[in-house]
């Protein structure tokens, strides 16, 4: 039996101050990870990349649209995905045809061509959705497939978590001991917002720190407002329109294999979470036109692909807040954010440790959503083909860690490691007999990952 007396679906009746907070957290917990992806980029681009003021009004506005597209029903907020990292890096080091004699700057629209096709290829999905109908394109996502990639997409972050931590233990451990403090002995307010509390606190021991002379391990200075000083106090984002070529579409526009596949297992994640039936209704056909014309929008004005986050998934499975009127509280701020310079380099300083303190928590969590999917569809993992699948795609997911590269007509083209996952696990449970799930014939089953055609009333008790 489920328990939900404790989960709050509209926020708004703990107040407007309690609302705004919620909102901040969850602005928190997509910041770090969203603005890292122009950061990298920044380093492929030779500092001719991708802008953090861009990145967050694209991730804002996609975030609401999104929601619109999804008739303001699924909490999930889309922040820059890192899947398309690879690209980025290939179309900055394409040196021959018409990008032979330019500068990285030149480079970068071009990239964001790329992605805008990227995000088209959503729309084909989202049409095949609708005229064959959920349930049969399901019927190739059973729990033992989308279990074991569920697990994958949290512990594929894992490493990413330990590198910000290791930066400053101390650091990242204040953060952690907080949320884990709040989220289990907090009472009222503190134990819905472990997230933020851990960000302010860990922020406000870094300060003093900073103040005490203190720095990192590598010696470095644990806080740096060089950037702050210089920033403006308000300032439109640096918007740059996209150009096409076919290179750069070839090496951009395959990698929505990976991330439309990532797309498919978090609205999985976020419906477990909430126990709601999402796939159903909106409908996966909805969710993936709001995401990929999210990242087709970003992109065309010079901003990267956009993703549903994980991190906000984690969020909510924290703070048992499954509002959506709070994510989209947390775009708001993100797109006034972009506005404000100086705000966005004050919330930017913030050390990399404490982001991997928070991390910590927020990866471990989506992993764990994964497991509880397999436990409480009891796949059973007595049959050869369920060990089979979920072992291939927890290798694939975790081994290829760098992808796989493969070159077609000259070009270079990059599947992430959960890309091949998805693939090799829908291609597995196709192919080998046995199978001992049928999607739509258990209704208890798919209730349990939000999946149902005829979601259960649950009951108190």
């Amino acid at each position: 039996m489920h328990e939900t007396k404790d989960v709050i679906k509209d926020a708004r009746t703990l107040g407007a101050p309690k609302m705004l907070l919620l909102g901040l957290q969850h602005m928190f917990a997509m910041f770090g990870a969203t603005i890292l992806v122009p950061i990298l980029v920044n380093t492929y681009f030779e500092g001719e990349g991708l802008s953090i003021q861009v990145t967050l009004i694209c991730a804002g506005l996609g975030t609401l649209f999104f929601h619109l597209c999804s008739k303001l029903k699924v909490p999930a907020f889309l922040g820059s995905s890192f899947a398309f990292l690879g690209g980025f890096s290939t179309v900055a080091g394409l040196d021959t045809g018409i990008f032979a004699d330019m500068t990285m700057g030149e480079k970068l629209p071009y990239a964001c061509g790329g992605i805008v096709v990227a995000g088209a290829l959503y729309l084909i999905l989202a049409l095949v959705i609708r005229l064959v109908g959920v349930k049969k394109v399901m019927r190739f996502l059973p729990p033992v497939v989308t279990g074991p990639i569920i697990i994958c997409i949290g512990l594929s972050l894992a490493p990413s978590a330990v590198a910000n931590a290791s930066t400053n233990w101390i650091l990242a451990l204040i953060a952690l001991a907080v949320i884990i403090i709040f989220n289990i002995w907090g009472k009222g307010m503190f134990r819905i917002i472990p997230i933020l509390l851990g960000v302010v606190i860990s922020y406000a021991a870094a300060l003093i720190m900073h103040v005490c002379g203190l720095t990192n391990p590598d010696g470095s200075a644990i806080l740096n407002f060089a950037e702050v000083a210089s920033a403006n106090w308000v300032g439109l984002p640096p918007f740059i329109l996209c150009k096409f070529d076919l290179t750069a579409i070839l090496v951009m526009a395959p990698i929505a294999l990976a991330t439309m596949m990532e797309h498919i297992g978090d609205m999985s994640a976020i419906s477990a979470t909430t126990e709601e039936n999402f796939i159903e209704d909106p409908g996966l056909h909805r969710t993936l036109v709001g995401d990929g014309l999210a990242t087709s929008f970003s992109a065309l004005f010079g901003g990267p692909a956009n993703t549903t986050y994980g991190e906000n998934t984690g969020v909510l499975e924290l703070s048992h807040v499954h509002d959506p009127r709070v994510i989209r509280l947390a775009a708001v701020f993100a797109v006034i954010l972009s506005f404000i310079p100086k705000m966005s380099e004050v919330i930017g300083s913030m050390p990399s440790a404490i982001i991997g303190g928070v991390s910590f928590m927020l990866y471990g969590m989506i992993s764990a959503i994964g497991v509880r999917n397999v436990v409480e569809n009891h796949v059973d993992f007595k049959k050869s083909r369920n060990l089979i699948i979920a072992a291939v795609i927890l290798v694939s997911g975790l081994g290829f860690s760098d992808g796989l590269t493969f070159t077609i007509a000259g070009t270079s083209i990059k599947l992430t490691g959960l890309a091949i996952a998805a693939l090799a696990g829908i291609i597995l449970n196709a192919i080998l007999p046995g199978k001992d799930y049928q999607f739509g014939e258990d209704s208890n089953a798919d209730a349990n990952r939000g999946l149902d055609m005829n979601p259960i009333q649950h009951k108190e008790g």
